[in-house]
Protein backbone atom coordinates (compact mmCIF):
# COMPACT_ATOMS: atom_id res chain seq x y z
CA UNK A 1 0.00 0.00 0.00
CA UNK A 2 1.39 3.20 -0.83
CA UNK A 3 1.65 6.15 1.39
CA UNK A 4 0.14 9.06 1.12
CA UNK A 5 2.02 12.69 2.08
CA UNK A 6 2.05 16.14 2.68
CA UNK A 7 4.65 18.53 2.57
CA UNK A 8 4.48 21.97 3.28
CA UNK A 9 6.48 24.83 1.92
CA UNK A 10 6.95 28.42 3.50
CA UNK A 11 7.83 30.67 0.30
CA UNK A 12 5.35 33.20 -1.33
CA UNK A 13 2.51 32.24 -3.83
CA UNK A 14 0.89 35.49 -5.97
CA UNK A 15 -2.14 36.16 -7.92
CA UNK A 16 -1.53 37.66 -11.20
CA UNK A 17 -3.78 39.72 -13.19
CA UNK A 18 -7.38 41.10 -12.64
CA UNK A 19 -11.04 40.02 -12.93
CA UNK A 20 -11.11 36.99 -15.01
CA UNK A 21 -7.76 37.10 -15.99
CA UNK A 22 -6.54 36.50 -12.44
CA UNK A 23 -4.00 33.63 -11.97
CA UNK A 24 -2.38 32.17 -8.61
CA UNK A 25 1.38 31.01 -9.78
CA UNK A 26 3.86 29.47 -7.04
CA UNK A 27 5.75 26.57 -6.50
CA UNK A 28 4.85 23.75 -4.40
CA UNK A 29 7.89 22.06 -3.73
CA UNK A 30 11.75 23.08 -4.44
CA UNK A 31 14.17 20.96 -5.49
CA UNK A 32 17.81 19.90 -4.09
CA UNK A 33 16.84 21.53 -0.73
CA UNK A 34 17.21 19.25 2.46
CA UNK A 35 14.72 19.23 5.54
CA UNK A 36 14.81 17.36 8.47
CA UNK A 37 11.08 15.79 8.38
CA UNK A 38 10.06 16.20 12.27
CA UNK A 39 13.82 15.44 13.31
CA UNK A 40 13.63 11.51 12.13
CA UNK A 41 15.21 12.07 9.03
CA UNK A 42 16.55 14.36 6.23
CA UNK A 43 14.36 14.44 3.27
CA UNK A 44 15.31 16.07 -0.79
CA UNK A 45 13.49 16.39 -3.58
CA UNK A 46 15.47 15.39 -6.42
CA UNK A 47 15.07 17.62 -9.98
CA UNK A 48 12.72 15.43 -11.79
CA UNK A 49 10.50 13.83 -9.17
CA UNK A 50 7.62 15.27 -10.88
CA UNK A 51 8.56 14.39 -14.19
CA UNK A 52 6.25 11.51 -15.02
CA UNK A 53 3.26 12.33 -13.27
CA UNK A 54 3.40 15.89 -15.04
CA UNK A 55 4.03 13.75 -18.59
CA UNK A 56 1.20 10.98 -17.74
CA UNK A 57 -1.25 14.00 -16.87
CA UNK A 58 -2.24 12.88 -13.80
CA UNK A 59 -5.52 13.60 -12.33
CA UNK A 60 -4.22 16.62 -9.69
CA UNK A 61 -6.42 18.71 -8.21
CA UNK A 62 -5.34 22.51 -6.52
CA UNK A 63 -7.28 23.49 -3.56
CA UNK A 64 -7.22 25.73 -0.70
CA UNK A 65 -6.07 24.27 2.75
CA UNK A 66 -6.31 20.58 1.46
CA UNK A 67 -9.95 20.89 1.39
CA UNK A 68 -11.85 18.80 -1.18
CA UNK A 69 -14.41 21.37 -1.07
CA UNK A 70 -12.45 24.32 -1.66
CA UNK A 71 -11.81 23.29 -5.47
CA UNK A 72 -9.40 26.36 -7.38
CA UNK A 73 -8.64 24.22 -10.08
CA UNK A 74 -7.80 20.66 -11.66
CA UNK A 75 -5.17 19.33 -14.72
CA UNK A 76 -7.80 17.52 -16.36
CA UNK A 77 -9.42 20.67 -16.61
CA UNK A 78 -6.91 21.91 -17.81
CA UNK A 79 -7.37 24.88 -14.85
CA UNK A 80 -4.04 23.68 -12.81
CA UNK A 81 -1.11 23.98 -14.95
CA UNK A 82 2.31 21.85 -13.55
CA UNK A 83 5.22 22.24 -14.67
CA UNK A 84 8.82 21.74 -13.54
CA UNK A 85 11.74 24.50 -13.71
CA UNK A 86 15.11 24.70 -12.33
CA UNK A 87 13.43 25.75 -8.82
CA UNK A 88 10.61 22.78 -8.33
CA UNK A 89 7.52 22.16 -9.05
CA UNK A 90 5.86 24.80 -10.38
CA UNK A 91 1.88 25.61 -10.42
CA UNK A 92 -0.22 28.00 -12.23
CA UNK A 93 -3.93 27.89 -11.28
CA UNK A 94 -6.77 29.22 -13.43
CA UNK A 95 -9.35 30.43 -10.15
CA UNK A 96 -13.05 30.03 -10.56
CA UNK A 97 -15.54 32.93 -9.99
CA UNK A 98 -16.49 31.61 -6.84
CA UNK A 99 -16.53 33.26 -3.38
CA UNK A 100 -13.80 30.66 -2.03
CA UNK A 101 -11.43 31.56 -4.92
CA UNK A 102 -12.43 35.72 -4.93
CA UNK A 103 -11.79 35.67 -1.11
CA UNK A 104 -8.50 33.45 -1.11
CA UNK A 105 -6.98 36.41 -3.49
CA UNK A 106 -8.25 39.03 -1.90
CA UNK A 107 -6.53 37.72 1.52
CA UNK A 108 -3.56 36.72 -0.79
CA UNK A 109 -3.10 40.26 -1.93
CA UNK A 110 -3.00 41.57 1.69
CA UNK A 111 -0.72 39.16 2.46
CA UNK A 112 -2.72 36.92 4.66
CA UNK A 113 -2.06 33.85 2.71
CA UNK A 114 1.47 32.70 1.13
CA UNK A 115 1.88 29.18 1.77
CA UNK A 116 2.56 26.28 -0.62
CA UNK A 117 1.76 22.60 -0.04
CA UNK A 118 1.64 19.02 -2.03
CA UNK A 119 0.23 15.80 -1.49
CA UNK A 120 1.97 12.98 -3.02
CA UNK A 121 2.73 9.35 -3.04
CA UNK A 122 6.63 8.07 -3.57
CA UNK A 123 6.33 5.44 -6.23
CA UNK A 124 7.90 1.58 -5.74
CA UNK A 125 11.21 2.22 -6.70
CA UNK A 126 10.59 6.37 -6.46
CA UNK A 127 12.33 6.85 -3.45
CA UNK A 128 16.10 6.00 -1.88
CA UNK A 129 17.38 5.69 1.63
CA UNK A 130 20.77 5.99 2.68
CA UNK A 131 21.83 5.26 6.51
CA UNK A 132 24.88 7.00 7.94
CA UNK A 133 27.10 5.07 10.41
CA UNK A 134 28.68 8.50 11.68
CA UNK A 135 25.25 9.56 13.51
CA UNK A 136 23.91 11.68 10.90
CA UNK A 137 19.90 11.21 10.10
CA UNK A 138 19.12 9.25 7.47
CA UNK A 139 18.70 10.72 4.20
CA UNK A 140 15.78 10.09 1.97
CA UNK A 141 15.41 11.20 -1.56
CA UNK A 142 12.22 11.45 -3.28
CA UNK A 143 12.80 10.33 -7.04
CA UNK A 144 9.56 10.27 -8.74
CA UNK A 145 5.99 10.06 -7.30
CA UNK A 146 2.30 10.39 -7.87
CA UNK A 147 0.87 13.44 -6.90
CA UNK A 148 -2.92 14.10 -5.81
CA UNK A 149 -2.63 17.85 -4.76
CA UNK A 150 -0.80 21.08 -4.76
CA UNK A 151 -2.98 23.34 -2.37
CA UNK A 152 -2.54 27.30 -1.52
CA UNK A 153 -2.41 26.88 2.69
CA UNK A 154 -2.90 29.10 5.34
CA UNK A 155 -0.65 28.37 8.09
CA UNK A 156 2.10 25.97 6.33
CA UNK A 157 3.23 25.03 9.78
CA UNK A 158 0.34 23.52 10.10
CA UNK A 159 0.33 21.47 7.66
CA UNK A 160 3.87 20.38 7.91
CA UNK A 161 3.36 19.21 11.34
CA UNK A 162 0.25 17.16 9.85
CA UNK A 163 2.89 15.99 7.22
CA UNK A 164 5.73 15.44 9.92
CA UNK A 165 2.90 13.10 11.98
CA UNK A 166 1.88 10.96 8.75
CA UNK A 167 5.89 11.00 7.80
CA UNK A 168 6.48 9.85 10.92
CA UNK A 169 4.46 6.73 10.85
CA UNK A 170 5.46 6.17 6.98
CA UNK A 171 9.33 6.12 8.78
CA UNK A 172 8.30 3.74 11.76
CA UNK A 173 6.89 1.13 9.73
CA UNK A 174 10.16 1.26 7.69
CA UNK A 175 12.15 0.85 10.44
CA UNK A 176 9.47 -2.14 11.65
CA UNK A 177 10.06 -3.71 8.12
CA UNK A 178 13.66 -3.09 8.26
CA UNK A 179 13.96 -4.43 11.50
CA UNK A 180 11.45 -8.04 10.65
CA UNK A 181 14.35 -8.24 7.67
CA UNK A 182 16.96 -7.85 10.21
CA UNK A 183 15.22 -10.25 12.59
CA UNK A 184 14.34 -12.91 9.85
CA UNK A 185 18.13 -12.98 8.85
CA UNK A 186 19.55 -13.16 12.56
CA UNK A 187 16.84 -16.45 13.13
CA UNK A 188 18.01 -17.80 10.18
CA UNK A 189 21.51 -17.85 11.21
CA UNK A 190 21.27 -18.81 14.42
CA UNK A 191 19.36 -21.85 12.58
CA UNK A 192 22.24 -22.64 10.48
CA UNK A 193 24.32 -21.62 13.22
CA UNK A 194 22.51 -24.60 15.15
CA UNK A 195 22.16 -27.13 12.59
CA UNK A 196 26.59 -26.77 12.43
Amino acid sequence: MTQREMRALVREIRAEGEGAATRIVGHAALYEVETVVGGWYREVIRRGAFARAIREKQDVVALFNHNASQVLGRTTSGTLLLSEDDVGLKFEILPPDTTVAKDLIESMRRGDVKGASFDFSAVKGGQQWTTYNDGQLELREILDVDLFDVSVVTDPQYARAEAEVRSRRAFDDHIVQRAAVDAEVRARIITLATLD
